[in-house]
């Protein structure tokens, strides 16, 4: 139902997951484009993706907009690169806002809880 949409801003988010390396990412839809595919709530949706190694790691089922989304990123060889080698968090807040977050464990975070287990 919302795969279109999503496809239109798959090479921005691939863009951004790169990019959340560095830190939290966030992109701002177009509204429009979610009350033409019929998400006419004012409020709009929320939903927070989680991708751990390389799969989607809690229940999304109660969303159709996150489904879709999952779907196509999932679909992606790019994406599915990145989603197999990092841990993200993929959220959209009411305000059709995506924040995508690398929840990877850096390096020296890990070293360091070696040394104080």
């Amino acid at each position: 139902m919302y795969t279109h949409i999503w496809m239109k801003y798959l090479p921005i988010i691939r863009i951004l997951m790169k990019k959340s390396a560095a830190g939290d990412q966030v992109l701002n839809l177009n509204r429009p484009d979610f009350e033409k595919a019929g998400v006419a709530r004012k409020a709009g949706y929320k939903f927070t993706i989680e991708y751990t190694n390389g799969k989607v790691a809690n229940v999304i089922s109660t969303s159709q907009l996150a489904l879709d989304l999952a779907a196509v990123m999932l679909e992606d060889a790019t994406i599915k690169t990145l989603l197999s080698t990092n841990n993200y968090q993929v959220s959209l807040n009411t305000k059709f806002q995506v924040s995508i977050k690398n929840c990877t464990p850096q390096p020296e975070a890990l070293a360091l809880e070696e040394t104080t287990a």
